[in-house]
This record gives structure tokens, C-alpha cells and sequence, in this order.
């Protein structure tokens, strides 16, 4: 059977992507020096290259997502393309990314920016990153020179993406450079130091944004993975949960908006994060394959900070059959539909990712609802691009279940 659901009017309804993993060629980048290093061949088992060259195919993306019935695009700018040296600022970039603001309006694309999608340039990172004493203000220096790209015909900005995950990277980051052993020191929590500079640089940008352009809708976008608790964990999920998690939704109290990023669960014994049970069914990324984890996390959100309108600004699966990716999609958005009927404000939804790109270390997960072929760069939408995008126009969604799954996508 299937079930339908009205999007309400004013709803944003999306496909999200990041610049490092879809432009190409982001050579002065941090993580693109971390991909040339040789320090973590384990995660970095390709380098991002060209990517899904959509620095220069920028207008063919846009282009396939309003065709397809989508209303709105959520896509990163660059530091590291606007501010490659220090104090230096890239007219020529600040450009670019002015002429991808007009191109989604031109097309009936309404544009979420996002300012940090886990990249910064290197030189921030070679005098210290987020640790450095200055960190804070050269983010918002960097706001503040990026203002022309958003300062009209842009209505939502997601200062930074995933800080809790920004902030486990750093301890993943310190670890290999003091050649520790991470099995041996615990689980993977977000560095300290780190979470606390991202809070105030995230503060420090919603001031200069509400400064220059106080027309904007501001937030950030927090993975929020929920904790399943076995064999007597309660103790140790909740101190998890509290460094991992809810530091950071609580960060954006005041916000116009808070983004919720939705994969999966996280299972947690008395001794820490758990490995997915064996026999349960896992994505191309080793996650279990678990669809009412975006409901879940939209009603742990919404429990931390009740006042706070809700964006789902990331959900989706790293999947080959398209047809799991349908299923998985349609109960995930069956729990955000539940969730809205209680009451829960959700203003949006972006899938992730509109393209098939560079996850961070290799090009084998597929999250896109666009394939990209790696040497011709041609797109070809896939069935549930289609499936997502007709809700667009119609404003209706339909629901489909598993065993519709065969004869529902032909």
C-alpha cells in the first residue's frame, strides 16, 4: 500500500551537496592536503580530484534539480576558493558563487548556503585551526567578505555543518599526530577545545549575518544520531549524548532555525559506541539500514530546544539498488510526517545528496539521487530523483512501502 502527505505551504523541499565533494580541484583546502598526506590511507582511500566538476557544471546540476520538481538548494561556498591566503580575498570566487545565488533564482531554486561544510583553507589549518587563539574572528572575517554572495535573494544560511562531527575529526586529527592509538583511548568524542570554538565562531557569524543582512533566516546543522542503549548503557549513552550531541543543539537556542542531519542509530554498552549488530542490514557506509532514525532524531531535537523551527537538512543512504534508497527515503519521511502531526514545527527537508560525490575519502558511497559518471561527468537522474522531485510541484508526497517496492519503480 501507499499513503500520501501534503507538504505545507512554504515548505522547503530540497537536495543538499558541499562544494569540497562535488566542485573539484579544492587545492587549498585542508582536507585536501589531509588527502594527499598519507596520514590516514585507512579513510582516505581516494583523493576528491575533480570530484563532480560542478565548479564549472554548476548550471547542469541546477538545471536537472528544477526539471525534476525540486523548490529549493542547499550548497556550501567555499573558504578555501575565497580567502586562499590569509587577508587575501578572491573577488573572482566571491563572484562565482553570486552567479550560483542568481542561478538558482532564475531556475525557481530558493538557496540555503552553507558557510563551512568541514573544509577549511589550509593555511587556517597549518597555524592551528580551530585551536588557534584568533579562530573566532577570522571566521567572521570571512563572513563578513563573503556577505555580497548572500545579501539578497538568499532568505536561509547554515553558518556551519556538523560541528559535532568537525569537532570528532579534530580528535581523530590530534590523535595521529601524537601517533596514539584510538582503541586504546576510547571512543571517538568530539575534541573539547574544538566544540567550544565552533560554538562562538557559529555566534560570531549569526551577528555578522543579522548585521548586514538581519533578513535571513540563520541556523546550523547538527548530526543527531540517536542512541539505542543495550546491556545497561543508559550511563554511558547519556554522557555521549551529552559532549556528542545535545551541546550543540542547545548551542542554537536563540536561532531562527536548527538543521537536523539524519542517518542512522548509534548502539551504546556500558563501555561506549557499539558496532552494528551482526545480521542487520547496512548501507554502503557500514551503518545500519534503519529509516525511522529521522523521526527519531527530529523528536530528540525538539525535546532539547521546543521553541526551535526545524530543518531536516540532511537525510538519505549511501545505496546502488535505488530502490532500497526509495524505501529507506519513504520511511524516513513517514516518521518526519508523523512527527509534524504531533505538533513538531519542521519547516523543511533536503536530501542528502543530490549528487553522487566524494564522501570524504572515497567515491564508493552513493548517497545521490543524480549519478555522475567519474570521466565524462555526464548526470543521469535516477528513479527516485524523479519520486522526490514530483513532490515539488504537486506538494504531495507519496508514501511507498516495501512490498510496492518492485512494481513502483520500473
Amino acid at each position: 500500500m501507499s499513503t500520501s502527505f501534503q507538504l505545507p505551504d512554504g515548505f522547503l523541499w530540497g537536495a543538499s551537496t558541499a562544494a569540497h565533494q562535488i566542485e573539484g580541484m579544492n587545492v587549498n583546502s585542508d582536507f585536501w592536503a589531509y588527502e594527499h598526506s598519507g596520514l590516514l590511507p585507512e579513510r582516505f582511500r581516494e583523493t576528491s580530484g575533480d570530484a563532480c566538476d560542478s565548479y564549472h557544471r554548476w548550471r547542469e546540476d541546477m538545471d536537472l534539480l528544477a526539471e525534476l520538481g525540486f523548490t529549493d538548494y542547499r550548497f556550501s561556498i567555499e573558504w578555501a576558493r575565497i580567502e586562499p591566503a590569509p587577508g587575501e580575498f578572491s573577488n573572482a570566487a566571491i563572484a562565482h558563487y553570486r552567479r550560483m545565488v542568481e542561478g538558482a533564482i532564475e531556475r525557481g531554486l530558493r538557496p540555503m548556503l552553507t558557510l563551512h561544510h568541514f573544509t577549511c583553507p589550509r593555511w587556517f589549518d597549518e597555524q592551528g585551526g580551530w585551536d588557534s587563539e584568533d579562530a573566532v574572528d577570522l571566521f567572521g572575517r570571512f563572513v563578513d567578505a563573503a556577505a555580497p554572495i548572500f545579501a539578497t535573494n538568499v532568505k536561509h544560511i547554515c553558518t556551519i555543518n556538523e560541528p559535532n562531527m568537525v569537532a570528532r575529526f579534530a580528535t581523530l586529527r590530534k590523535a595521529v599526530l601524537a601517533d596514539n592509538d584510538l582503541q586504546q583511548s576510547g571512543s571517538l568524542e568530539p575534541d573539547g577545545a574544538t566544540t567550544g570554538a565552533l560554538i562562538r565562531a557559529h555566534q560570531r557569524a549569526v551577528q555578522v549575518i543579522r548585521g548586514v543582512t538581519p533578513h535571513i533566516q540563520v541556523g546550523w546543522s547538527v548530526a543527531i544520531p540517536n542512541y539505542f542503549v543495550v546491556d545497561g548503557g543508559e550511563a554511558r549513552a547519556a554522557e555521549i549524548a551529552s559532549r556528542s550531541r545535545d551541546v550543540f543543539v542547545l548551542a542554537s537556542e536563540g536561532d531562527d532555525w536548527i538543521g537536523v542531519q539524519a542517518y542512522t542509530r548509534v548502539f551504546v554498552g556500558p563501555d561506549g559506541e557499539l558496532p552494528v549488530p551482526e545480521g542487520a542490514p547496512k548501507t554502503l557506509t557500514g551503518w545500519e539500514y534503519y529509516p525511522p532514525a529521522l523521526g527519531e532524531s527530529i523528536r530528540s531535537v525538539a525535546q532539547l530546544v521546543p521553541g526551535t523551527p526545524i530543518i531536516v537538512t540532511e537525510n538519505g543512504i549511501a545505496e546502488s539498488d535505488d530502490t532500497r534508497r526509495i524505501a529507506y527515503t519513504s520511511g524516513a519521511l513517514e516518521g518526519m510526517r508523523d512527527a509534524a502531526a504531533d505538533g513538531i514545527d519542521i519547516r523543511g527537508y533536503y536530501h542528502w545528496s543530490a549528487l553522487d560525490n566524494y564522501e570524504w575519502g572515497s567515491f564508493v558511497p552513493t548517497f545521490g539521487l543524480i549519478a555522475v559518471d567519474r570521466k565524462t561527468f555526464v548526470r543521469t537522474p535516477k528513479p527516485s530523483a524523479a519520486w522526490l522531485g514530483a513532490a515539488g510541484q504537486s506538494r504531495s508526497i507519496e508514501l511507498i512501502s516495501d512490498d510496492l517496492m518492485s512494481e513502483s519503480v520500473v
